[in-house]
């Protein structure tokens, strides 16, 4: 690899270096580069032109100040296959008009509403569960954040496709991630082993969502669900949505409405499991809080502790671990001149692992966000649900099902660590622990 230097003037002339697609772990070099060259670095993966920002101020005029300007990055429109023109990968009036249609589903009363599935759900979860018997929680979050957005958002049930659900999501972000997204259209179009699972797995998706489609269609009444809303709702000329459309969203609904939190939640285990101290003090909340009861959603701003443990596993391990955005028309960051159609990298893994913005940036400390210096990090310090008007739609239904599930099972169980094997982090989409996280659960209180 080249020697990495600084960019040498504000129009970006010369390469800083190649990525090292394959070799080192790009999070840990990712926060090397950082440190090093500071605000801004670049570099070039094959003949992309990448533009890191470091800095809270410069990743707030991409995503808030001047966004306008900027369209979703190249891997996700790649992943159109996958999630189609819905909110995640939609542009400009288009993705103006879905937000808006999809937004009531959302309001804060609503997101409240749906509590109650979210810790029925986590309870039916445990039930299986064997004192002493080693398990992936990976695996178990994976299912449950399903279960419930499915149950939540569409009041269905999709026990039946869980499994088959599962292994194909698992293909998709296992081959949505590094070199393979960045190959030319017409590789990617090849028939290769690689490229025919991958397809394989999009269609085993869309048979599911569509089933789920038609089965609101024909259900007699509104249920309540997300579905319902959508094929209620009308755009301003008064047309209803198609089952294309209606498909983008519910795939992207269902594939980063469950994924995102079932990663976080995952993490925050084993962070707990190496935190006695951490968690000993979770323990005490839960305990004078619930009185033995489940939680509800009016608990939240009781559970203090509780949701500061979410909000730091979140920083030390942020679900989604980069942000991409493509310059429209040359532009200029930072005092450096952008082109256009460029790559601009905004990372929460690097952001937040800052030490000027996090002291001791590696430890898990969910005191860091007790009083008053949280409240004066920059805008851009903690983002991992994104920012400006593209931020994630469901960040308050995902901190609401995290702060709950780790309630009601925390209160029921310690999850111990099953092996000392450190578990590192795979960066596809999301951020996923290589290997899962295997526990054994230890019971703290009786069955209700």
């Amino acid at each position: 690899m080249e020697k990495i230097v600084r960019p040498p003037g504000p129009e970006n002339r010369g390469i800083i270096g190649n990525f090292p697609l394959g070799g080192r772990d790009p999070l840990g070099t990712y926060i090397d580069w950082a440190r090093r060259y500071g605000p801004v670095f670049y570099y070039r993966a094959f003949n992309r032109h990448v533009y890191f920002l470091n800095d809270p101020e410069l990743i707030k005029s991409v995503l808030l100040t001047n966004y306008q300007n900027f369209r979703k990055g190249e891997v996700l429109q790649v992943s159109r296959s996958v999630f189609g023109n819905g909110l995640l990968t939609s542009e400009g009036d288009a993705w103006l008009r879905q937000r808006r249609l999809i937004q009531p589903a959302f309001h804060k009363d609503k997101i409240n509403s749906y509590g109650e599935i979210m810790v029925a759900c986590t309870e039916r979860m445990m039930e299986p569960w064997q004192e002493g018997h080693a398990r992936d929680v990976h695996e178990d979050m994976m299912g449950l954040a399903l279960e419930i957005v499915t149950g939540a958002l569409f009041r269905t049930d999709l026990a039946q496709h869980k499994a088959p659900f599962g292994r194909a999501l698992n293909t998709v972000l296992e081959l949505s991630a590094g070199a393979r997204m960045l190959l030319p259209p017409v590789l990617r179009a090849l028939p290769t082993p690689a490229n025919l699972r991958y397809r394989r797995a999009v269609c085993q998706l869309d048979e599911i969502v569509f089933e789920l489609i038609r089965k609101e269609r024909s259900a007699i009444g509104n249920r309540g669900g997300l579905i319902s809303a959508l094929l209620a709702a009308r755009d301003e000329d008064g047309h209803p949505m198609t089952d294309t459309q209606l498909r983008d969203e519910v795939m992207t609904l269902l594939l980063a409405g469950h994924e995102t939190t079932a990663v976080s939640l995952s993490w925050i285990w084993y962070l707990l499991a190496q935190h006695p101290a951490v968690e000993a003090k979770l323990w005490e909340e839960l305990d004078q809080v619930l009185a033995g009861r489940p939680p509800v959603a009016a608990d939240l701003p009781r559970l203090v502790w509780t949701e500061c443990i979410v909000k730091e596993g979140m920083r030390l391990y942020p679900p989604v671990w980069a942000v991409v955005r493509s310059p429209i028309r040359e532009c200029e960051i930072g005092g450096y001149r952008v082109p256009a159609r460029s790559n601009v990298v905004m990372s929460q893994w690097v952001v937040h692992h800052d030490p000027q913005l996090y002291p001791d940036p590696d430890a898990f400390r969910p005191e860091r966000w007790l009083g008053e210096t949280a409240k004066a990090l920059p805008k851009f310090a903690y983002f991992p649900f994104g920012g400006g008007p593209r931020s994630c739609i469901g960040s308050g239904f995902a901190t609401l099902e995290a702060v709950l599930v780790l309630a009601t099972v925390a209160q029921r169980y310690q999850l111990q660590l099953a092996t000392d094997r450190q578990v590192q982090p795979t960066p596809t989409i999301t951020l996923r622990p290589r290997g899962g996280v295997q526990v054994i659960p230890i019971r703290r209180l009786p069955e209700r």
